[in-house]
Order: C-alpha cells, then structure tokens, then sequence
C-alpha cells in the first residue's frame, strides 16, 4: 500500500520530469509505474488487513488478536486449510466464539462463491444467515463483478468491498 500511495501521488511530478526525456524512456517509466501499481493490487486489496491463514507466518499470526506463539504454530502445523470451516474447527478448542470473530476479521480462508458452504459463508464477519442466502442465491457466479453487482443491491459499495476481501472464485 505504501508504494502504490507514493506511486500515485509521485506520478504528475514523474509525467512532468518525464517530457524532457525521450518517448520510449517515458513509455518505459509509464510501464513501469503501471506495474508496480498493480502488483500492489495482485497481492489482494490494498486496504485489506485480512491475513491468509494458509500463507501467513506463526510470527505474523502470533500478533493477531486472540492468537498467541503457540496457536499460531498450532494453525501452521495444521495447513493446508480447505476452508474456513476446517480453521474454525481446529480453533474452536481453543477460542469461544466472539474470540473467533474477532480474529476472522483479520485471519481467514478465503471461500469460494460457487461452492462455500452456508455455514463458512457465515463465518464470515458480520454475515449472517440472510446474507449467506444472498451469496448462494446468485450461484454460479462467473465473476468478482458479478459478486460487486449482486450483493451490492443488499449493501452499500464500501461493505461489498470488505466483504470481497473473504472470496474468491476458482
């Protein structure tokens, strides 16, 4: 996030610092600035604090709430996690419910819109059974676009956004 912010608000100062220099030396930094804008992008939402339980470190986790050193080495010993619901299981041991909410909203599985069961949609934060219904109403979804423009008659823009952070399609 914090190159993509300087490679936004550095771009008019580089386009200008750019005119003096010759149009394949200026495609190539437009190429440039281009690439890294986006990789910050590849790398999942910008703005998203939600860790990947299948590829964070026990360290990374460790400082997550709820979770300590040896949780989050019982998490990494326990990978590959096919969903949520296999996460959720293994932590239900260890943390009551309102632990466990409190760390999905920044360690999840992402779940796949076309075949996540009910119950893992409704791990996700702030979903419950209404708009886990919603999420499997629009089955098969054939793109995150789908996704925006069919939860989104439910809730405003930004709540689509975080909720998109919890999904994928594959």
């Amino acid at each position: 996030a914090t190159v993509y912010s300087f490679f936004r608000t550095q771009n008019a100062a580089l386009k200008d610092s750019c005119m003096k220099l010759t149009k394949s030396n200026y495609a190539f930094l437009t190429v440039l600035l281009t690439l890294l804008t986006s990789a910050s992008f590849a790398h999942g939402n910008v703005d998203s604090n939600i860790v990947d339980a299948n590829a964070a470190s026990a360290e990374d986790m460790a400082t997550l709430p709820n979770m300590n050193e040896s949780l989050a080495a019982d998490v990494v010993a326990g990978r590959p996690y096919s969903s949520i619901g296999a996460l959720n299981k293994m932590l239900t041991a260890t943390l009551d419910e309102e632990q466990r909410t409190a760390l999905y909203a920044r360690l999840f599985v992402r779940i796949n819109l076309n075949d996540a069961e009910n119950a893992d949609i409704q791990l996700i934060p702030g979903v419950g059974r209404k708009m886990a219904h919603e999420f499997e109403e629009y089955r098969p979804y054939t793109s995150i676009e789908q996704f925006r423009r069919e939860i989104g008659k439910y809730v405003d823009e930004e709540e689509v956004a975080r909720l998109e952070q919890y999904v994928k399609l594959n």
